[in-house]
């Protein structure tokens, strides 16, 4: 609405004795220009543009009396000082205004309607989502939660003096992606086909960017494409990614990831494994690696591929199978081992994409025949004991030095009283009871 503001002219520019009379001058904003009314041609206007944080406008003009009248300047401590924020939908998001002094007027927030949310401490919408979160004379800060797309705008503070004093801030909302879908690897691939993928996502604000992975190998897809939803102001973007597949690349796991700055990185990523149809690889496995005349013994063919094969064939190079091998599919069972089914066997595995193709040369050993195996065994097992055996030899050895060097001295009776006795009769009545020199012989230990 507009704003009053009151010119008086000084007594001196009216002549003596004339009756003097005040002038009113009114100064209203719009559109977020300034406009004066009422003033004479030689007035001077000077508008500046609002922009957020600063001075919205600067009014320089000369009144009727000669008097200069001077709206905001930048160095105004009553201008308010906001600034811009930006929030994902469904996130909050804080509005502080605030004024370097305070001349105790009133802060006041209002939207992108102009509708005002709160005057100072006073809501005035009734909007639950919309709190006070501080006011104080020199700041007004609220909080909005629960953001949704029709909140973005910029909204307006502004403190009530002479003249009213506004500063604007831009809220943006950012729209968050959905969880990205794959499609076009409903069917399997041929090995050495090519495949194309496609990531859609949807509710992205501005549009996000879409990336391939291949395990951890950044892939390069085609450009992303977006579209604006309908009646909304998101956004559904999509990526496509080709690719000629291998049989290393079965089960392989192809992510598309979304990049948007609502979003941590990798938050938001879909994945999904690759199939690749191939021909298998074929090995024969024998059931030991000594097959012996006269025991039973059986081929197994083992075809790794995509599918798993479902037909076997048998053969043998130098001619028909022998006339005890019977062909049980994978396998090929004898049920008597002979030297004479000596050769070359050959297995054919067909899984409907292709055919392979594996070996194997049976040479069968006679009964008494020890594997490689067997004979390295024995060879440990006997090395361990001549290991033990000499480690006790050598603990003999050394046990009989210790004795020998440690022999004791044993004496008889007789011996025993020989040492004072004079004659061998003597000898013999001191060692059996009489010890008389044993006294002279006692020894003290102090």
């Amino acid at each position: 609405m507009p704003v009053p503001f009151e010119l008086v002219p000084r007594s001196p520019i009216h002549p003596r004795g004339a009756k003097k009379k005040k002038k009113t001058t009114q100064i209203s904003t719009k559109e977020g220009y300034s406009t004066i009314r009422g003033m004479r041609r030689r007035s001077v206007v000077a508008l500046t543009r609002r922009q957020p944080t600063v001075c919205r406008a600067l009014f320089i003009f000369a009144a009727p009396s000669g008097h200069t009248v001077s709206g905001c300047r930048d160095d105004d401590p009553l201008q308010p000082v906001t600034s811009d924020e930006t929030v994902a939908v469904g996130g909050q998001v804080r509005l502080t205004c605030r004024v370097a002094e305070s001349d105790n007027s009133s802060l006041q927030w209002s939207n992108t309607a102009q509708q005002t949310l709160y005057f100072g401490e006073k809501r005035a919408l009734r909007d639950n989502r919309i709190q006070l979160y501080r006011s104080t004379s020199t700041e007004l800060s609220i909080t909005i939660d629960n953001v949704q797309l029709s909140d973005e705008g910029d909204y307006t503070c502004s403190i009530f003096t002479m003249p009213v004093r506004t500063a604007r801030a831009t809220v943006t909302v950012l729209g968050v992606p959905g969880k990205p879908q794959i499609s076009g690897n409903e069917e399997a691939v041929q090995e050495g086909g090519e495949v194309t993928l496609t990531c859609t996502s949807t509710g992205s604000k501005p549009p996000a960017k879409l990336r391939w992975y291949q395990g951890d190998r950044e892939l390069e897809g085609h450009p992303v494409m977006a579209e604006s939803d309908p009646g909304s102001l998101t956004y559904t973007v999509r990526s496509q990614v080709t690719l000629t597949v291998s049989r290393s690349d079965d089960n392989a796991l192809i992510t598309c990831a979304v990049d948007h700055e609502s979003l941590a990185s990798g938050d938001v990523k879909s994945s999904q494994a690759l199939r690749v149809l191939f021909s298998p690889e074929v090995h024969i496995q024998p059931q030991s690696d000594l097959p012996r005349e006269g025991e039973r013994f059986h081929l197994e063919c083992l075809g790794k591929g995509n599918p798993e094969p479902t037909s076997y064939e048998w053969l043998k190079t130098d001619g028909e199978l022998p006339p005890l091998a019977k062909v049980d599919g994978a396998f090929l069972r004898f049920e008597m081992l002979n030297k004479s089914d000596n050769g070359v066997y050959l297995c054919n595995a067909d899984n409907g994409i292709g055919q392979s193709q594996g070996e194997y040369k049976l040479l069968v050993q006679d009964p008494t025949a020890m594997s490689t195996s067997s004979g390295v065994d024995h060879a440990v097992i006997g090395g361990v004991v001549a290991v033990i055996v000499f480690i006790l030899l050598c603990l003999l050895i050394v046990l009989g030095r210790y004795l020998i060097r440690h022999k004791g001295t044993y004496l008889t009776h007789e011996a025993k009283g020989s040492d004072d006795a004079p004659d061998a009769d003597t000898a013999i009545i001191n060692a059996e009871g009489g010890h008389s020199g044993a006294e002279d012989k006692k020894e003290y230990f102090i």
